[in-house]
């Protein structure tokens, strides 16, 4: 018999998948877009990174962060409402620091031979093109891959990530 807990991982994994293929969201009606007047400039080694949060049974949250700092999210804060903005010069530089920071590479899911350790918790997918994917789970006790963790905290406090579900 299937444990029901396994029902979940199939419709993750298709989240996680149109994620990985550049599947992107367009403005909500009523979402703003600060100017872009001051946002930092990419350079050509700068790096796209996209988030696929889940709290349990609830809601897919989408983020995707282009290396320019402008974002776009899908059901924010479980809600249901999508949003756009930028993030500031500095954040967008930490950010794109941290994303070409090597030590990602030692933290991707393949690396520490990641599993699912709870079920129920808050479930983070980081996706940077082309191939690192690092999973963070809110588990007692779980270590935090540190570049990663840096880099989910700053996204997820620049932007509406507040789950009112």
């Amino acid at each position: 018999m299937v444990r029901p807990s396994w029902l979940r991982v199939p419709a993750l994994c298709v989240v996680v998948l149109l994620a990985l293929t550049g599947c992107s969201f367009g403005q909500a009606e009523g979402a703003t877009t600060p100017g872009a007047a001051g946002t930092a400039s990419p350079t050509p080694d700068s790096r796209r990174v996209s988030l696929v949060q889940r709290l349990g049974d609830g809601p897919v949250r989408n983020l995707d962060v282009d290396p320019s700092g402008r974002w776009q999210c899908r059901d924010c804060a479980g809600d249901g409402v999508d949003a756009t903005g930028t993030l500031n010069p500095d954040q967008t530089r930490r950010l794109q620091r941290m994303l070409a920071d090597p030590a990602m590479a030692k933290e991707t899911d393949q690396a520490r031979g990641y599993k699912q350790g709870c079920i129920g918790v808050l479930t983070s997918t980081l996706l940077v093109p082309p191939d690192l994917t690092v999973t963070i789970q809110d588990c007692p006790g779980e270590p935090k891959p540190k570049v990663a963790y840096e880099v989910l905290l700053l996204v997820t406090q620049a932007t509406p990530a507040e789950d009112k579900g």
